[in-house]
């Protein structure tokens, strides 16, 4: 079965970005990029959300190949090469190898898992992930919390989520202060 996951960074006060929207507070230094593209090498698809979908759009190009040094060329050509399925009811056209959802979250990820193979289905951007959470689909919660308060914005985890209990597999702390942290479900 495809393990489907949910991987974000986070401030120390619990939001993927500030109230302005920013996050540029997220952004990797290279032993944290070397990380991240390790964690992308098991995924076989990538489900996102319009707004995520939209920021992304910047590692679909060559432009950012000229001046990037190789890991993050490397994560570059890995991300361009994964599946992605984006949910979005005002996009009508994609770039790279994406897909418009033709379901609700619940029925991709059932789709999804009912296809031979034992790629990961990684869940990006915490409005879609709510939905995911609150259908109880996440098997994994991977987290990088960051060395910042930001005072509000977007939370990781919605208000109103039913409890999820969880159990940590895995923490690994960075030289930049940032702490991955991979929690699994308990059913």
């Amino acid at each position: 079965m495809h393990l489907v996951t949910y991987t974000m960074g986070v401030s120390l006060d619990g939001y993927i970005a500030g109230p302005d929207g920013d996050f540029s507070w997220t952004a990797p230094d290279e032993e944290w990029f070397r990380f991240i593209t390790d964690l992308t090498r098991p995924l076989g698809v990538h489900l996102l959300g319009r707004r995520l979908y939209e920021t992304m759009l910047y590692w679909e190009s060559d432009e950012q190949d000229e001046s990037s040094d190789y890991s993050t060329s490397e994560w570059a050509t890995l991300w361009r090469a994964l599946p992605k399925v984006v949910f979005s009811s005002t996009l009508t056209s994609l770039q790279g190898n994406a897909r418009l959802a033709t379901g609700s979250v619940g029925n991709e990820i059932a789709r999804l898992r009912a296809e031979p193979g034992d790629g990961e289905i990684a869940i990006g951007g915490a409005t879609l992930a709510a939905k995911a959470a609150e259908a109880g689909l996440i098997d994994e919660y991977r987290i990088t919390v960051h060395p910042v308060v930001v005072g509000g914005g977007i939370p990781y985890f919605p208000r109103g989520l039913p409890r999820i209990d969880l159990e940590r597999v895995e923490t690994r702390e960075f030289g930049s202060g940032v702490v991955f942290s991979r929690y699994r479900v308990v059913r």
